[in-house]
């Protein structure tokens, strides 16, 4: 009989509403450490952080993230020289969505033993992330934890300083029904929902190397440990020429989760689901894992990594601009009068 994962993330061992209710319990304590002025900052992709000194007026914009349990398929798989993109793409996507350019970026990595050459192979990902998003890697640590990890065990996460002037943090108060919402395709998975993929593929005794006809004859291993994609380049191209109203890093929590955190009180949208570009991985994760469709748009990006929402004569020349740059973007949906995500 067919397993079914109906409540999918959740039977996998991640319960994503208690992570929504963890960011509500902690911003009170979080809000006493705010500048005056500052208001409710907690819950957007990135903090925000206004220099006041100088008399200027910029604001940082930080990011911290990790990798998640994508790192045990690089481990299976004892590939290591590509995990420090994700880490590098996920807190720099955050910091983007508030139209910040990043800086400069930090590394954590703790290991159970610290063997030279696989630490080299990390930071040497971490470098070419930073590359890709026209940041300074400008320090890290590496911590050894033996006993307490084995020794072939390691996990990754960054913090990221971005800054945007703050006549220029993107500004959805501006969105209005009738406005575009586009698609920046995703390379995959990315570093999100790898706790469900590897429920579903019982990665533990899978042949990762297998090419499979599903995935154009790549193995699984090779599509799932595909880098995420790091948008900054592109987006930041896009600000110079078109007005941005909304940005969403679709990351952990899918479409339902994350397109909301872009849209103001009162407005929603309608996205056309024949639109969406899935990727086939997403077909086979959704074809082992019986799951349903409502969990893959919850819990996976399905093919779209970030949402960008420009005004209706705008879609053009951004589409154009995105392609300039490397990016095939597509219309993915309207902004409408309601709240949330209407697939």
């Amino acid at each position: 009989m067919k397993k079914s994962y109906s409540d999918s993330y959740k039977a996998a061992g991640v319960d994503i509403t208690a992570g929504y209710r963890s960011v509500e319990l902690m911003k009170k304590h979080i809000a006493r450490t705010m500048p005056e002025g500052m208001g409710d900052v907690i819950g957007g992709f990135g903090g925000l952080f206004p220099l006041t000194e100088g008399g200027s007026d910029p604001v940082l914009v930080a990011g911290t993230d990790g990798v998640g349990t994508k790192l045990r398929i690089a481990r299976l798989l004892d590939v290591h020289d590509t995990i420090g993109i994700d880490c590098v793409a996920m807190c720099v996507n955050d910091v983007l969505c508030c139209g910040a350019k990043p800086l400069f970026f930090l590394d954590y990595i703790a290991c159970g033993k610290n063997i030279p050459e696989k630490i080299a192979e990390i930071v040497g990902g971490v470098a070419e992330g930073c590359v890709q998003a026209g940041c300074a890697l400008i320090g890290g640590e590496t911590a050894e934890h033996p006993g307490t990890m084995s020794e072939d065990d390691y996990d990754i996460a960054g913090f990221t300083v971005g800054v945007v002037a703050r006549d220029k943090i993107i500004d959805n108060t501006k969105m209005k029904a009738g406005d575009v919402m586009l698609a920046l395709p995703s390379t995959g998975v990315h570093s999100n929902g790898f706790s469900l993929v590897r429920k579903v593929f019982d990665v533990e005794h899978a042949d990762l190397r297998e090419p499979l006809a599903e995935l154009g004859g790549k193995s699984l291993g090779e599509v799932l440990l595909t880098p995420t994609k790091i948008y900054v380049k592109p987006v930041l191209a896009l600000f110079e020429e078109v007005e941005v109203l909304g940005i969403s890093h679709i990351t952990g929590g899918g479409f339902y989760e994350n397109i909301p955190r872009s849209l103001p009180e009162g407005l929603g949208v309608k996205i056309e689901k024949r639109a969406v570009r899935v990727l086939p991985i997403f077909d086979l994760i959704q074809r082992r894992g019986g799951i349903s469709e409502h969990d893959m748009y919850n819990t996976f990006n399905m093919g779209v990594g970030m949402t960008v929402v420009v005004r209706k004569e705008d879609e053009e020349k951004a589409i154009s601009v995105l392609e300039r740059e490397g990016i095939q973007a597509y219309r993915l949906g309207e902004i409408v009068a309601g709240e949330g995500v209407e697939l």
